[in-house]
């Protein structure tokens, strides 16, 4: 017997997966995911950018979002609280603070001096309070050894920021190295082992000597008919992953690259539980015999967040 999610896949022959920056533009955002857009039921991704003085206007809806500066820092009200976010240089420069506006609201973002920010979002049934997000507060976790290091901001992973279905963390992965490896997949529900999760990645590549930067991902299908992407991606390009074994995701050398990870999904609780592909799960066991890369982690260290070693997958 199929589950709705498998139908709703099956549903969606020739869907493009892989959206190259500026394909899905709308309006006010550079980029613009929306469910209906992806054809699933409670991710989202929006892109603005602001002019120094700009003003934006969000209005939530039926979602939880979060407000994510990815360059420059901005002013969000929301739900009568004002949050200030200092923000960053870029998402290579370092952590960032942001700020949760909860569902049936409206939202204003100012910049003075502009920027680009991320509004990570979830359908959900909970209207959580609005709340602000210290930079030093983001557990930072090294993930992997050898060509597998990477370094992830779990600003809001299941276990470290409360929201009601959202989850999103970011991942930088130093040029040459793997990450999202080994390849791993969340389509199924299997209590205490696996967790349905509609996944968004968002990618920005660093640029070295004014040369564009690119890297390449990969998801391959865990059933008859599922998802099958193999991309180059670069900055402001975004995959889609209803389903699938995903990773790996590989920086080309000399070209850190970064992305940013939103998922949903309909469990009862807000988990991310993900099975290792059979083929290559063996990888973990090499870690314990290799350094950590020693360009991780990529900027300063946190304040009391702290960094960590998991032998996580993404």
């Amino acid at each position: 017997m199929t589950t709705d999610h498998e139908e709703r896949v099956r549903e969606r022959p020739g869907r493009r997966w892989h959206l190259p920056a500026g394909s899905t533009a709308q309006g006010p955002y550079a980029l613009d995911i929306d469910p209906k857009r992806a054809g699933w039921d409670r991710s989202s991704l929006r892109v603005v950018d602001l002019r120094p003085g700009g003003v934006h206007t969000l209005v939530t809806g039926e979602s939880e979002w979060i407000v994510l500066p990815l360059t420059g820092g901005c002013t969000v009200h929301a739900s009568g609280d004002i949050f200030e976010l200092l923000g960053r240089e870029s998402v290579f420069s370092g952590v960032s603070d942001f700020a949760y506006v909860p569902r049936d609201a409206h939202a204003q973002i100012a910049s003075g001096a502009g920027g680009r920010f991320a509004l990570a979002g979830a359908k959900c049934e909970r209207r959580l309070p609005a709340r602000y997000g210290p930079a030093p507060e983001v557990p930072v976790e090294l993930r992997g050894s050898g060509t597998c290091s990477r370094q992830v901001n779990n600003f809001a992973a299941a276990d470290t920021f409360e929201c009601d279905r959202l989850i999103a963390v970011e991942v930088l992965t130093p040029g040459g190295n793997w990450s999202s490896y080994p390849p791993h997949k969340h389509d199924e529900h299997r209590p205490g082992s696996e967790s349905v999760l509609e996944e968004i990645y968002y990618f920005e590549i660093q640029d070295r000597g004014g040369t564009a930067g690119f890297g390449y991902h990969r998801v391959s299908p865990s059933r008859p008919g599922g998802t099958d992407v193999l991309a180059e991606v670069r900055s402001g390009d975004a995959v889609l992953i209803p389903d699938g074994w995903h990773g790996p995701s590989i920086a080309a050398p000399g070209h850190t690259m970064y992305y940013l990870n939103v998922m949903a999904g309909p469990g009862e609780q807000r988990e991310w539980l993900i099975s290792d592909h059979p083929d290559h799960g063996w990888i973990r066991d090499t870690w314990p015999a290799q350094p950590v890369d020693p360009r991780l982690p990529l900027h300063g260290l946190p304040g009391p967040g702290g960094i960590s070693g998991q032998e996580a997958t993404r």
